[in-house]
């Protein structure tokens, strides 16, 4: 079983910074893209960034760009997402997941296999 353990939640101020990672045990993560979504209470869950398997690659959803920076060590079995200038519209439970596939950068829900537990992130205005 994949398990990944995400970190690094926090309550902070507008305009500060966060680093979430996430950490997974199985042995062929290298193999899979990473993504990082977010829930805020009463909406949908959401997309906010993905990476490809190798790191090559980065997508992320428009509020975020030039903000957030996804990023991963293979050798660590750990994928990162770097927060910069946080508002309060990014509070939410942000959780890390593993793609179904070897192929691409997804972003839907339904492309992802499994999931961290999510950690909190509070920011005040």
């Amino acid at each position: 079983q994949v398990q990944l353990v995400e970190s690094g939640g926090g309550l902070v101020q507008a305009g500060d910074s966060l680093r979430l990672s996430c950490t997974g045990s199985g042995r062929t993560f290298r193999n899979y893209a990473m993504g990082w979504f977010r829930q805020a209470p009463g909406n949908e869950r959401e997309f906010v960034a993905s990476i490809s398997a190798s790191g090559g690659i980065t997508i992320y959803t428009d509020s975020v760009k030039g903000r957030f920076t996804i990023s991963r060590d293979n050798a660590k079995n750990t994928v990162y997402l770097q927060m910069n200038s946080l508002k309060p519209e990014d509070t939410a439970v942000y959780y890390c997941a593993r793609a179904s596939g070897i192929v691409g950068v997804p972003r839907r829900l339904t492309e992802y296999a499994y999931w961290g537990q999510g950690t909190q992130v509070t920011v005040s205005s």
